[in-house]
């Protein structure tokens, strides 16, 4: 009985997402569905469509603008095409501003939230993400010297109607 409990738990897990690429060994880890002005996280299997964003060295995102309708959840697959580490973190302008000067207090801050996405050299990451809110957001690296640099990009999210 005990050989079936431990056959059938990982059944009863909740869905996982990776958020982080490669940073995080230990594979998948739980959606943390916390609600923030620009939507909440989502589990990859949500997904109705996949966005492509690479990040450079030349301190860019292609694309550097997506489109969303509110409602929609989207993957986005980022591609890591520097030699740099780089990350991509969703928010408001405000919000990202403000991280940004934090990490340039802070260059070493660790931080795992489900909208951001630290993508080593050569590396992938992906975030899910539900865009529940309609609105103007941003995504960004900030990592020092990064976002002072314009590594970031636009989301307009349009209403359902």
């Amino acid at each position: 009985m005990h050989t079936l409990a431990l056959l059938t738990a990982p059944a009863l897990l909740p869905a996982t997402v990776r958020a982080h690429g490669d940073s995080h060994a230990g594979g998948p880890r739980e959606v943390v569905r916390e609600q923030k002005p620009w939507g909440i996280a989502a589990a990859p299997t949500e997904a109705a469509r996949t966005i492509d964003i690479r990040m450079d060295d030349k301190m860019r995102f292609t694309p550097s603008h997506l489109d969303v309708r509110e409602g929609e959840t989207v993957r986005l697959r980022i591609a890591n095409r520097g030699k740099l580490l780089h990350e991509l973190v969703i928010g408001t302008r405000e919000e990202l501003q403000a991280h940004a000067e934090l990490m340039k207090k802070h260059p070493g801050m660790e931080h795992d939230e489900p909208y951001m996405a630290h993508v080593n050299a050569g590396k992938r990451g992906e975030i899910t993400w539900t865009f529940n809110r309609p609105g103007d957001f941003e995504f960004a690296c900030l990592i020092a010297g990064h976002f002072e640099a314009g590594m970031r990009g636009t989301i307009r999210v349009t209403p359902k109607s």
